[in-house]
């Protein structure tokens, strides 16, 4: 199905501007692809070229395709975007959002909501994952980075191969761990109990994390800071488990928890240099309200004040 916009050229100009100028709602690269793929139409006549010449008074006719039941779930899905330029987009992902499809699972995805909204992305390369830069797990929060053109895509993976990014999290971890701070080097790898976990495993890919406690509660939890270094697949989560203090509320790798319904680890701060301008800049995504509400209950009842470097709940560390 299409949905058809019949409009009169109000002055003399470019074809893709008059569309966009009756169309607001579509993004200039948008217009293009409508172009160039025959959906417009000039005084009758195909138009195919978006920096073509119309005259005032033309008659021009637009066909958008309709969305099918699966794209309109995507398009619902509410994207806060913390960035965005011609080359990058930043978002702030909320938990319980699953980044791009996974084989056997029919379910909207981050990048079909990106796709929804933007759908040069879709351009970029034939798989589901183009776009794609790195991943953040289901249950996940916080900000992550996409890119909108195939040149954007290729540079930004370099950035995360060569591990010249930075990355910080915020997670509230069960128990007291001791050190307060320190690096964890631990290989990981499948499971080999369980195909579906990670695990530390001697023949497992190199990994480095480093945590440092923000705030003790009692004995029963901490809140932390931890920084990767590389990004393995449930890194941090392992890690974390891997020295006794497992992520607060994760299913998978400790027990569920009262204080929070998924794991209590939030993607707050990334660093990585601009394909659009070379420029090196860092993104952070403000604590969702079911980790702000966790921690404000643990302060209480171990009457805890806040750390002077976070601030009131909500805000995050200062750079």
């Amino acid at each position: 199905m299409t949905s058809v916009t019949d409009f009169t050229a109000a002055t003399e100009g470019r074809l893709d501007r008059a569309v966009i100028e009756q169309i607001p709602a579509l993004s200039r690269a948008q217009a293009r692809r409508l172009i160039e793929g025959g959906a417009v139409t000039v005084d009758g006549q195909p138009a195919t070229k978006p920096g073509l010449t119309v005259s005032s008074g033309a008659q021009i006719r637009v066909e958008e395709p309709t969305l099918g039941p699966d794209e309109l779930a995507a398009a619902e899905i509410p994207l806060e975007i913390l960035y965005e330029d011609e080359e990058t987009l930043v978002v702030n992902k909320q938990a319980g959002l699953v980044v791009h499809p996974r084989e056997g699972v029919q379910e909207a995805t981050l990048i079909n909501a990106v796709r929804a909204r933007y759908p040069e992305v879709a351009e970029i390369d034939d798989t589901e994952r183009g776009g794609i830069v790195h991943r953040l797990d289901r249950d996940t929060s916080g900000v992550i980075a996409l890119a909108k053109t195939e040149e954007s895509q290729a540079v930004l993976k370099d950035q995360w191969r060569n591990r010249e990014t930075e990355k910080y999290y915020l997670a509230i971890v069960e128990g007291r761990p001791d050190p307060a701070e320190g690096i964890i080097e631990a290989p990981l790898g499948p499971d080999p109990a369980d195909p579906r976990k990670r695990a530390v495993v001697e023949d497992g890919q190199y990994a480095r994390s480093q945590y440092r406690v923000l705030e003790q509660y009692g004995d029963e939890a901490a809140l932390i800071e931890v920084r990767i270094f590389t990004g393995r697949t449930h890194q941090i989560r392992v890690h974390m488990l891997a020295v006794g203090n497992p992520i607060l509320g994760d299913f998978q790798y400790g027990r569920a928890s009262e204080r929070i319904g998924r794991q209590a680890l939030h993607a707050w701060r990334l660093g990585f240099m601009l394909v659009s301008n070379g420029q090196f800049r860092t993104f952070r995504a403000p604590l969702p309200d079911d980790m702000c509400e966790a921690i404000q209950r643990l302060r209480a009842d171990y009457g805890v004040t806040p750390n002077a470097d976070i601030g009131e709940i909500g805000a995050l560390p200062h750079d």
